[in-house]
């Protein structure tokens, strides 16, 4: 009985001693990985950075020998256009990673570090998509409870005036918003999503009016409803916000997955706001889009009325005002460029097909 006691332990041992050997064997193979990927890394960053430096040159050089008369114009508007689509392709490609970073690449190095986020595996990049996507309808459902709470609060508990600290909480959790929203979108960017640069900017001014707002005090005024009317409209403006961002996502995403189907957009591409829906959506989003951006500049718009009215004369004021407009205007700019682009395309669509339709009664006769 104690032999096969003894024989068992020996077993265990030997078991135990076996699976240890074999994660260090896995753990050196990991590491010799990591190692084997830096250094291809780095050396496909030179070839990038070289690549791109070498067409830089050359368009110079071509400019320079235009102008000198030793080469023709048409010839080096042809080699022009080739570069321009080899750079193209380069800046497009999962080769951009590579390359020096843009704006958002500063915003990234400022919260990470100087780390590589770009993901060399297709699912990898579609599971930051999904998580980005699954953020937003949270983020839709936040928007419309947490003012919708604050103001009924206010009417039923607070006697029409709002204390400092729940107003505070909102403004802090704005600001975590709009932090992860950007850094989500950076890294979508970094690796190959469509999402246009203002949504960037627009979620940077975003944060720096959540921050500033955190030191705005609202209450010892001895009219406090006067000074927290542009809190009443902004939280009303939020609840806007959030019915539309719930539309967006909810019809937007599956009109996301026809467009892949159909070769027109990217797997990583994203749906933002300024993006529309099937044909008969546009009628509905499109209005409360422009609602919104109206109702947004009016909140920044009653700020600056209040400060120079000597209500509330804070620079917090003025400064969370001034924001509110130029993000109004950059959100309303950014909705018309994309509302011409869009009629451009179908314009185009229509010509194509009615020529089409000629050649074909042309060739029939």
């Amino acid at each position: 009985m104690g032999d096969s006691n003894n024989k068992s332990e020996r077993n265990a041992s030997e078991e135990v001693s076996r699976i240890v050997e074999q994660s260090k064997e896995l753990q050196e193979s990991a590491t010799t990985l990591i190692i084997q990927s830096s250094q291809e890394e780095t050396s496909l960053r030179q070839r990038a950075l070289a690549l791109d430096s070498n067409i830089k040159s050359l368009r110079l050089f071509i400019g320079s020998s235009v102008k000198k008369g030793i080469l023709d114009p048409k010839d080096a508007e042809k080699l022009v256009e080739e570069l321009s689509r080899a750079s193209y392709t380069l800046s497009e490609g999962d080769a951009s990673a590579f390359l020096p970073s843009k704006s958002y690449g500063r915003f990234l190095r400022m919260f990470l570090g100087p780390i590589n986020v770009y993901a060399t595996r297709k699912d990898v990049q579609l599971k930051v998509k999904e998580e980005y996507n699954n953020f937003r309808d949270r983020t839709a459902y936040l928007f419309l409870i947490f003012p919708s709470l604050l103001l009924v609060l206010r009417s039923c508990v607070w006697n029409g005036c709002f204390p400092a600290l729940p107003v505070q909480i909102y403004q802090a959790w704005l600001l975590f918003l709009y932090t992860g929203l950007a850094l989500r979108e950076n890294i979508l960017r970094v690796n190959g999503s469509d999402i246009r640069p203002w949504w960037i900017y627009h979620h940077y001014f975003a944060m720096l009016m959540a921050l500033i707002s955190l030191t705005w005090e609202i209450e010892k005024q001895p009219d406090c409803s006067q000074k927290q009317k542009g809190i009443q409209l902004f939280l009303k403006w939020a609840i806007m916000q959030g019915i539309a961002m719930l539309l967006q996502n909810r019809y937007q995403r599956q009109r996301l997955y026809t467009r892949i189907a159909l070769g027109k957009a990217r797997r990583m591409d994203v749906v933002w706001g300024e993006t529309a829906g099937v044909e008969g959506q546009i009628w509905l989003l499109y209005p409360i889009l422009f609602i919104l951006q109206a109702f947004e500049a009016y909140v920044g718009l009653l700020l600056l009325k209040t400060a120079m009215v000597g209500v509330v004369s804070e620079w917090q004021v003025v400064t969370c005002g001034l924001l509110l407009i130029i993000m109004a205007v950059g959100n309303f700019t950014n909705t018309v460029q994309t509302l011409v682009s869009k009629s451009r395309v179908k314009v185009k669509a229509k010509l194509k097909k009615s020529r089409s339709k000629s050649d074909l009664l042309q060739g029939s006769s």
